[in-house]
């Protein structure tokens, strides 16, 4: 089982509860090609199948190119790679409490530029993931 870097000097951990069914939380969540459409900090995503050694690219400001490492279906997501010389490992898991999902979230940052920026980089991945919790949430409890 994949884990973030413990070690990163930028280490973020987030949760949600959603009001929605756990398929259609992972469905929105793991359909990468999608998310521009209802993650307003995704620009453009493209995967093929989400399984792990597969690669997408992204952007969110920078042109991301992540790897999947593991995935557990409904359940748990990890990815990573680098990305402007900062290696990100990220870590999703899905746990069904009757009708809700609760999202946890952590992802870690290394490398220079988290070196040389340590607050100013943790402020803006924990800025990003509570935008991508929150996104995530209003898209899935949408009975539309």
């Amino acid at each position: 089982m994949f884990t973030i870097d413990e070690t990163a000097p930028v280490i973020v951990r987030l949760s949600t509860v959603i009001d929605a069914p756990p398929e259609r939380v992972w469905a929105l969540h793991t359909d990468i090609d999608a998310w521009p459409s209802w993650n307003a900090d995704v620009d453009r995503a493209e995967l093929g199948p989400l399984l792990p050694g597969s690669s997408f690219r992204w952007q969110t400001g920078l042109d991301i190119t992540s790897t999947v490492r593991e995935v557990v279906r409904g359940k748990r997501v990890v990815w990573g790679g680098p990305a402007g010389g900062i290696e990100g490992v990220h870590v999703w898991t899905f746990e069904q409490t009757g009708g809700q999902v609760t999202v946890h979230t952590e992802e870690s940052w290394s490398g220079a530029p988290v070196d040389a920026a340590t607050a100013e980089l943790g402020q803006a991945l924990h800025d990003s993931l509570t935008a991508w919790l929150t996104a995530l949430k209003a898209r899935a409890e949408r009975t539309d």
